[in-house]
């Protein structure tokens, strides 16, 4: 064995042995040099029966990791071959085992089972889909690594190998009995992805039951009867998974990902209340059903189905706990409706829970708007044939545009950034809605504000410009015309109220010359100016946000003054004070 604290090959020192199977050891080794840990796997030569046989799986397992790159796999660093040792530099992974979990714990959560099954079955598909593909062949908890962001990685790919067409079974039987196929063990086929699938269900029932099936009596029973608190629905996968004919198993871990990810759909529970709901639907549409016939039956009834998937996705969403299962439940109900507004408000109101709409959570919403979607278009050009509910998402995503694009850092201090080029683009969406007055935008006070913000959003960018014939293209009275309309109309939220109040503070404070030279009178100016600052000296922060309400009023109580100051300035007094410090308002 290596000696802790030993240097091997001159850079790795060894710092503490973290792992010990039947044929090797893993330590936890330094590069000095690159300040960099790294796992060092050892396989002694003294001791062992037929070390070559055993040195033969080393280089295979080395062959087939080299070639790899996955986040769910280690990488291969570097081989030391040396007289008495062999041993595999590689990716030091962080965490326990999942058998190690088992042991401590007992049966893991039905729903952390269910997640690392996904996760796995990624990771094989992946070694599935190589050419030529690799089959791993030995999938139990002791070759899964959980880490401390709850992901997994899979480890020992001492008895992996690559699918080959041309051979009718296998010349070895290698695997861990209880979790191996019957194919492993010869005379009964060659291993390919079906075999992965197998050891993935043994693997999940050892994890959901906490009964270890390579122990005595060597048997996997339904799951529920050891726990019928556990879903039907994951019984039926993993006993599908462990079918003794390949051909009767999941074929991929396409599709046993797919089952794992709608496992509750194929619970009996889930089933009867479906029936229930699909035998209303169809008790009280029989006398139209007879006049159309079969076909519209068929439609109706797929649609109905579609319609209460969609509406439980959008439910399951605000009950998960990882940030992840959110999304891909908000997706999942897009990606079978795209059309109907009610995932994609949701979402970015998810997203907009803590008053920030971060630039990783606007790719996320502009990744699902551009995903296509079964009948080739995407997400967005779906969405858009429904004029009122997608006028409605395009509104709410302006407004988070203008007053909630930023950022969080580590500390959880927010810094607001607005974004009025991105915000104008889809207050413009809404504006090219034409057809308001019914069919169209549902909303006509949304739809007026839209106009407004989408002109001041022009004006920001072009003021001060002129157009191809030299003359103004807008003027600064027209702008203080549209803030002053955007004002008296009122805001649906406090916050982007008192955003707006605020801004139009900062537009004075900037403009006060400009606004006079065209034409706005200082008293229109004051009166402004002195309406906000009487409403915050009554105003009652709103609960829900009141960190955010409490930080705008103090600065717009510091703006007012600032306003003040840059009227009196432009109407002939020179009384200027510095600007106050922000209290994180926007």
């Amino acid at each position: 064995m290596l000696e802790i604290g030993s240097v091997v090959d001159g850079k790795y020192k060894i710092l503490n042995k973290v792992g010990q199977g039947g044929m090797s050891v893993v330590y936890l080794a330094m590069n000095e040099r690159a300040n960099k840990q790294w796992a060092i796997k050892e396989v002694r030569k003294d001791g062992k029966q037929d070390f070559e046989v055993v040195r033969q799986g080393l280089v295979a397992e080395t062959d087939i990791l080299k070639k790899l790159s996955h986040p769910s796999l280690p990488s291969i660093i570097d081989v030391i071959d040396s007289e008495d040792t062999f041993l595999i530099v590689m990716d030091y992974i962080e965490g326990n085992s999942l058998n190690k979990a088992l042991e401590e714990y007992g049966a893991q959560p039905q729903e952390y089972v269910i997640e690392w099954g996904k996760q796995l079955c990624d990771v094989l598909s992946y070694l599935h889909s190589r050419k030529p593909p690799i089959i791993y062949r030995d999938m139990k908890p002791a070759n899964v690594m959980l880490k401390p962001d709850g992901t997994v990685s899979l480890i020992d790919f001492g008895t992996a190998r690559e699918f080959k067409n041309d051979r009718v079974e296998d010349t070895t039987c290698l695997g861990t009995r209880g979790y191996a196929a019957p194919e492993q063990f010869g005379g009964q086929g060659q291993t390919d992805a079906r075999t992965d699938v197998y050891c993935l269900g043994a693997t999940l029932y050892h994890l959901v039951t906490g009964h270890n099936p390579s122990e005595y009596p060597y048997e996997m029973r339904p799951i529920r009867e050891w726990n019928p608190g556990l879903s039907s629905g994951l019984e039926q996968i993993i006993l599908k998974c462990t079918k003794r004919n390949p051909e009767d198993r999941y074929q991929n871990c396409n599709e046993l990902y797919y089952a794992l990810e709608h496992y509750d759909e194929m619970d009996s529970s889930y089933k009867k209340q479906q029936k229930r709901k699909l035998g209303a639907f169809v008790a009280s549409s029989v006398i139209t059903l007879a006049l159309t016939g079969t076909s519209v039956f068929g439609y109706v009834k797929e649609n109905q189905v579609r319609s209460l998937n969609y509406d439980n996705y959008v439910q399951e969403a605000n009950t998960k706990g990882t940030e992840a299962e959110v999304r891909d439940d908000y997706k999942s109900a897009i990606s079978l409706n795209p059309q109907k507004e009610t995932a994609y408000l949701s979402i970015l109101d998810h997203f907009l829970k803590d008053e920030v709409l971060t630039q990783e959570e606007e790719e996320c919403l502009r990744g699902i708007l551009g995903t296509t979607a079964d009948n080739g278009q995407t997400n967005e050009e779906n969405f858009k044939t429904n004029s009122a509910g997608y006028a409605k998402f395009a509104y709410n995503m302006a407004i988070a545009y203008w007053y909630s694009f930023g950022s969080i850092d580590e500390n959880g201090i927010i810094t607001y950034r607005s974004n009025t080029e991105k915000a104008t683009t889809w207050f413009n969406k809404v504006n090219y809605i034409q057809d308001y007055n019914g069919r169209g935008v549902s909303n006509q006070k949304e739809y007026e504000n839209a106009t407004v913000y989408g002109k001041i959003g022009s004006y920001q960018s072009t003021l001060g410009r002129g157009n191809l014939a030299g003359d103004a293209e807008y003027s600064y009275s027209q702008y203080w015309t549209d803030l002053i309309t955007l004002h008296n109309t009122g805001m649906s939220s406090q916050v982007t109220a008192l955003c707006l109040d605020k801004e139009i503070l900062q537009c004075i404070i900037s403009n006060a010359t400009k606004f006079k030279a065209d034409g706005v009178t200082e008293a229109a100016m004051v009166e402004v100016i002195d309406g906000m600052e009487s409403e915050m000296a009554s105003i009652t922060p709103d609960p829900g946000n009141q960190e955010r309400c409490e930080g705008l009023i103090e600065d717009i109580k510091g703006y007012c003054q600032m306003a003040r100051n840059s009227v009196s300035a432009a109407f002939g007094q020179t009384s200027v004070i510095s600007a106050p410090e922000e209290t994180g308002g926007e």
